[in-house]
């Protein structure tokens, strides 16, 4: 049997929402206008929410006959490589709540067909949200090819390590026509299944005829076309165990014009069905729930994947799909700062309204600043936004909406601090610039912030008048300022105030001593050498966890001993190009997809200047690159700093244990592709570890291809990578994607930044070129030491990289928060192998009765409920794969009561799938036979909701989500 799915357009569940969102803003609107034309645009507002209830009982309707599925449900169908997990769980999380409360629906299976390859991340948070089946399409052409031939397309994939079977996911990946239907047929010379041909935009065409449009179903060719859609049919059937053939009908911006597809559909799938015993196959519409059902009641036995992913990407021998890593590095960096601003603020917004809001702080403004922002870092997660494979516009318009979502937030986040802890504990500061600093981790942080004022004299006192350790030297970005850098400790999920003033002169004497000045050492500029001498003239920068060497001879860096292994490291850095070629008729191209080297890449550079920046807090080493000896300005240029604290306790080691280094690149000249490269004497045999999205690690041996080797040995670094031998580890955190390669022993190279311009057609018609004339400040954090103490290092490192405590500068008003009152009381410090992802107050107004919400829904009532403001959604976030750690890989019990105290007393919680709108209770996920059993560990599943116990154990990356409630503060009169 065939299984007809008829594909619809993945963005219909946002048009819906941005339609109700539409309706929202007219309403709004009213308030605001004469009588008359209120009444006037009253009556225009009714029509619309006529029209939009119509559209949901339609929907509903389709939905309640079986006609029409939703799946996936997000508000994107995010990419698998660059995009970090916590925004994977946000997309989700927002587009499952708002089907859930308008529909009552929870999608089952997943449809993640066209992002440029497949994380072994998915399969278990898709797992996680309850889906039954995930559905994957784009993998390497070669290993496709091979699993087609071996039957092999279906599988139990077990995406985690440490979960496995726990939260295991049956995959189905497409063959080799993908999710689109086969365009050749053997009659006609137009493309075939496609007969309202190709979309045109802004305009249809006046005549009604679309580009490419098939030959209609006629009497004369119906049986031409039945014949060609069975051998394609049987064709597939070839590849699959079982006697059931998923036949995608669509693609890419199809069924723009469904009555024309239907009408040539119906006829045609009933002549199959007539000569069924001729043509051996017989079809049915369906949707991927009666596919996977027929799968499933087959009770097959199937084979089992590992925790391996399938990257990177190429659909053809010189198409490999590792550019994208890069493209667009300014809009990656973006995405992922408004994505830990909103994590930030959603988290300082709870700790307002828990437990009790004060203040004029109205709650409905606040929720609406951070769907702003929910919204926006949601839609740039989409396969073709944070990948930087959009058009310029459309990027544009990404950029637009997380600017304008962060400024609402940071706005928030102000007025939360000047709302004060509590009413009247206020009290005035001496006048001058103020800055609030808010730790969004929920564990003690020591880190060093970095703030431009103008004066070069300056002292830093807290909020109870106490000096500030505190370092001031040129700034590095204007040189009519200055960088000021504060050591500040925050508590977990709390903020510190500091009062900045200049100061004239000496400070003797005075219990509030100024910020020590850094003095600067210059060492001119040294030409690029062709030979590996040098070594002979170093030049130490020391803190208590490393010593790092510099080559006076050469200006770049020499080597790194770490304190840990007392192990000295060769190690250099340089940049690098490669040279890409624009011409298609000269061979492969690169683009904002593809990477396409012609050859190895070169050196970038002919001379570097190198100056040290010297401090009491922290000493800088500034390097800058120059193209060519004789330029004036830089091309290229990276600032390393050492802190110079000591490594007490996990906080100093983190902060002691990092080198921070933040480069400059660009502008590129044209058809340029820049990598840093780091080389080492470490064994690594060229391996190298990346990371999947954040959350565990793949590792990555070197792949000699018969062709492009270097383009298919790059893969995607969300947030981590490194290398190793049997004595050190060196690693690199990142606060945005990039690819990453190791193209020999030892050696780790970046790829920083893209320009290209090439003269493919389609890349023109569609603006794709990625002529990107940007200069870029991309930041990692490299860490050297023992395997063991890097291991350990590295979740913790990769948070403290993304959730760096959130600055809020300005006067404030002129007054600044007095003693922490009690909302401001530190929350329970969680375990170090423990993060808080989640907590947030989401405003959805469905009941968590499932069985009450379906009610609601089926009468009309929820949408005319307000926003519940009180209940509290929490994730907790297991950071260590099992066995990865002899301590912090363990599960670890932690009581909520103690964890949130702050928030006021917990009264119950419950447990939640990922996305909240199923109890994990009510979670029957179908079961797959499989050649590989395991036991499964003792599921993490709780009652319905739990009053009174609220320990909770959290196994090595787990993930539990619940909805907690508190206590209801007494009303004041």
């Amino acid at each position: 049997m065939v299984v007809v799915v008829v594909e619809v357009v993945e963005m219909m569940v946002v048009m819906m929402m941005m339609l109700v969102e539409v309706v929202m803003v007219v309403v709004m609107k009213v308030e605001v206008v004469a009588v008359m034309v209120v009444m006037m645009m009253l009556v225009e507002v009714v029509a619309v929410m006529v029209v939009v209830m119509m559209v949901v009982e339609g929907v509903r309707q389709l939905l309640d006959s079986g006609r029409l599925e939703f799946v996936l449900g997000g508000q994107v169908m995010h990419d698998e490589a660059v995009t970090h997990i916590d925004d994977q769980i946000l997309q989700l999380t927002e587009g499952h709540g708002f089907l859930y409360e308008t529909f009552g629906i929870r999608p089952r299976f997943s449809w993640h067909v066209d992002p440029f390859g497949a994380s072994a991340t998915t399969p278990t948070l898709f797992a996680l949200v309850g889906f039954d089946a995930h559905l994957i399409s784009r993998i390497d052409y070669d290993l496709k090819g091979a699993m087609q031939e071996a039957q092999g397309l279906q599988f139990v994939w077990r995406g985690s390590l440490s979960l496995a079977e726990q939260q295991e996911s049956f995959t189905h990946v497409m063959d080799q026509y993908s999710y689109c239907t086969p365009s050749h047929i053997p009659f006609s010379n137009r493309s075939g299944f496609y007969w309202n041909g190709v979309a045109v935009f802004p305009e249809p065409p006046p005549d009604g005829v679309y580009p490419n449009m098939s030959e209609p179903v006629t009497p004369a060719n119906i049986d031409l076309y039945a014949e060609a859609l069975a051998a394609n049919v049987r064709q597939r059937a070839t590849w699959f165990r079982t006697p059931h053939v998923l036949w995608p009908w669509g693609c890419d911006k199809q069924f723009f014009n469904a009555s024309v597809q239907f009408a040539n559909m119906d006829p045609l799938l009933e002549r199959v069905n007539q000569r069924s015993a001729e043509l051996g196959v017989s079809v049915q519409y369906a949707t991927l729930a009666d596919y996977f059902s027929a799968l499933h009641d087959l009770n097959a036995t199937w084979s089992v994947r590992g925790p391996q992913d399938f990257l990177p990407y190429s659909s053809e021998p010189f198409q490999a799909w590792t550019g994208f890593y890069t493209s667009r590095i300014t809009l990656k960096g973006l995405a992922r700062r408004a994505g830990a601003l909103l994590h930030a603020g959603e988290s300082m917004f709870t700790r307002y309204m828990w437990p009790g809001p004060h203040g004029l702080l109205d709650p409905a403004w606040a929720l609406q600043q951070l769907r702003q922002l929910r919204w926006a870092v949601s839609e740039v997660q989409h396969h073709d936004a944070i990948t930087g494979t959009e058009s310029p516009k459309v990027r544009d318009m990404y950029e637009k909406h997380l600017a304008v979502g962060m400024l609402g937030v940071q706005k928030l986040m102000a007025a939360i601090v000047l709302a004060g802890p509590v009413a009247g504990e206020r009290r005035a500061t001496p006048a001058g610039p103020t800055a609030v600093v808010y730790n969004p981790l929920a564990w003690t942080v020591t880190t060093i912030v970095t703030l431009t004022v103008g004066f070069p004299r300056v002292r830093v006192t807290d909020e109870s008048g106490h000096p500030v350790p505190a370092q001031i030297q040129n700034s590095t970005s204007n040189p009519s300022a200055y960088d000021l850098h504060i050591l500040t400790t925050i508590p977990g999920l709390s903020y510190r105030h500091y009062s900045i003033r200049p100061t004239t002169g000496s400070q003797e004497g005075s219990q509030e001593p100024a910020a020590t000045v850094a003095s600067t050492m210059r060492f001119g500029r040294r030409r690029r050498r062709h030979t590996n001498r040098g070594g002979r003239h170093l030049f130490p920068v020391v803190n208590d966890c490393y010593t790092v060497l510099l080559d006076q001879d050469t200006h770049l860096m020499h080597s790194i001993r770490d304190s840990w292994s007392n192990r000295t490291v060769h190690v250099t850095q340089e940049f690098l190009e490669y040279h890409a070629n624009g011409d298609v008729k000269q061979g492969p191209v690169s683009d904002n997809y593809i990477f396409a080297p012609q050859e190895a890449a070169v050196p970038a550079w002919g001379a570097v200047e190198m100056e040290i920046v010297a401090g009491k807090l922290l000493t800088e080493v500034r390097q800058y690159f120059y193209r060519d000896p004789a330029d004036k300005e830089y091309t290229y240029a990276v600032h390393s700093r050492l802190a110079h604290v000591p490594p007490w306790g996990p906080d100093g080691e983190l902060l002691c244990g990092r080198i921070e280094q933040e480069y400059q690149v660009g502008p590129l000249e044209l058809n340029r592709e820049a990598v840093l490269r780091t080389s080492t004497n470490l064994d690594s045999q060229r391996v190298i570890h990346t990371d999947d999205n954040g959350y565990q690690m793949q590792r990555r041996p070197y792949q000699a291809h018969v062709n492009n080797s270097i383009a298919r040995n790059y893969y995607p670094m969300t947030q981590a990578a490194f290398l190793e031998d049997s004595r050190s580890r060196l690693l690199l955190l990142s606060e945005r994607a990039h690819g990453v390669s190791s193209q020999s022993d030892g050696q780790v190279e970046v790829m920083l930044h893209r320009r290209l311009w090439n003269n493919f057609e389609w890349d023109l018609g569609y603006n794709l070129t990625l002529n990107d004339t940007s200069v870029v400040r991309p930041m990692l954090w490299l860490l050297l030491g023992t395997p063991p103490v890097v291991a350990a290092l590295r979740p913790r490192g990769g948070l403290a990289l993304q959730h760096r405590p959130v600055v809020l500068c300005g006067e404030l008003a002129g007054a600044a928060p007095g003693p922490p009152g009690p909302w401001q009381q530190a929350a329970g410090p969680l375990p170090l192998n423990l993060h808080l992802q989640t907590l947030s107050i989401p405003g959805w107004n469905y009941s968590s009765d499932h069985a009450q919400h379906l009610r609601s829904v089926q009468e009309g009532h929820q949408g005319e409920v307000e926003a519940n403001l009180r209940r509290v959604l929490l994730r907790l976030l297991h950071l260590y794969e099992v066995g990865e750690d002899p301590v912090l890989s363990q599960p670890v019990t932690v009581n909520l009561q103690v964890v949130l105290r702050g928030l006021g007393t917990l009264v119950a919680m419950e447990e939640r799938s990922l996305t909240g709108t199923s109890n994990v209770h009510d979670l029957h996920r179908w079961k797959w036979r499989t050649q590989a059993h395991r036991p499964t560990r003792g599921s993490s599943n709780r009652p319905l909701k739990l009053v009174g116990d609220f320990t909770v154990t959290v196994h090595p990356k787990e993930i539990r989500t619940f909805f907690v409630h508190f206590q209801e503060p007494p009303v004041t009169p």
